[in-house]
């Protein structure tokens, strides 16, 4: 992503903000816990040959609604869903400075345990049961939900999109006291073409994609997550030791794919070649 796109991004992630973290809310804070999920039906999509005509020759005898299902298997090849909520989620953490509250996050291993392996492959679509971490003493919960993503197109340029939003609220009583909505879409921002056809050969490119907006949409939730107007945390409770960095899992993930044979018909599940 470019300096410039990123700068838009921002805009535009602003533009969408809800509600704002104060550093006097902040500074209550004694033992937040962070959980990243992504909704049913959220992704990926691809929202490319059905909504964009400018691929019809391109595409020949093949039909966009299946087309866009091909596609639509290569992307999930590319990234999983468990990947881009971790990536949102820790990327979001080793940013944020090492001060309370965030040095007393409750590792990830405990919220997964205690909510029965939410840290598995398969990323559930629902929110849990927060009140399980009650006993874990956890008071406040970050939670990062993306709603919708994948990859469209406008007039012969396609990108990665992702959708969502981030909160923050107290256990006790689910008051909100931080929420950001982010629209992240690189159509939009008019960043390079995805070329779909290459992406059908080489998923990864679409995994780069994605990580470059959730990159950017985590930088944006560390900004909102630190507060300029905080007066210091309140003391850690008796027993309770500083967290460290949180290593559970690592973000990316080299995912080199070959490309497909060629030939002159196409093979089942593949597209058409692009362009030299």
């Amino acid at each position: 992503m470019t300096r410039g796109s990123a700068f838009l991004l921002l805009i535009l992630l602003s533009a969408c903000t809800s509600s704002r973290l104060s550093g006097a809310n902040l500074d209550r804070v004694v033992q937040p816990a962070f959980v990243s999920r992504i909704e049913d039906g959220a992704g990926p999509k691809s929202l490319v040959f059905r909504e964009d005509g400018s691929y019809s020759e391109k595409l020949k005898k093949l039909e966009p609604k299946e087309a866009d299902r091909r596609l639509q298997a290569k992307l999930a090849a590319a990234v999983t869903r468990f990947e881009i909520s971790e990536r949102l989620r820790v990327n979001t953490i080793i940013q944020l400075p090492r001060e309370r509250p965030w040095t007393n996050i409750i590792d990830p291993a405990r919220v997964a345990t205690a909510l029965e392996s939410f840290l598995v492959e398969e990323v559930p679509a629902n929110a849990p049961d927060y009140d399980l971490l009650v006993p874990l003493g956890a008071d406040a919960i970050v939670e990062f939900v993306v709603q919708d993503y994948g990859m469209r197109s406008e007039k012969g340029r396609a990108g990665a999109y992702i959708k969502g939003y981030g909160r923050m609220f107290w256990l006790d009583g689910r008051t909100e006291v931080w929420r950001r909505a982010f629209d992240a879409d690189q159509v939009q921002l008019g960043d390079e073409h995805l070329d779909p056809f290459r992406v059908g050969k080489n998923p990864e490119l679409f995994q780069r994609a994605m990580s470059s907006l959730v990159d950017a949409v985590s930088a944006q939730f560390t900004q909102d997550l630190t507060p300029k107007d905080r007066r210091g945390g309140p003391p850690l409770p008796e027993g309770v030791a500083p967290a460290l960095p949180d290593s559970t899992h690592r973000t990316g993930r080299e995912n080199q794919l070959p490309p497909a044979p060629q030939g002159p018909e196409l093979a089942p599940g593949e597209l058409p070649d692009p362009d030299p």
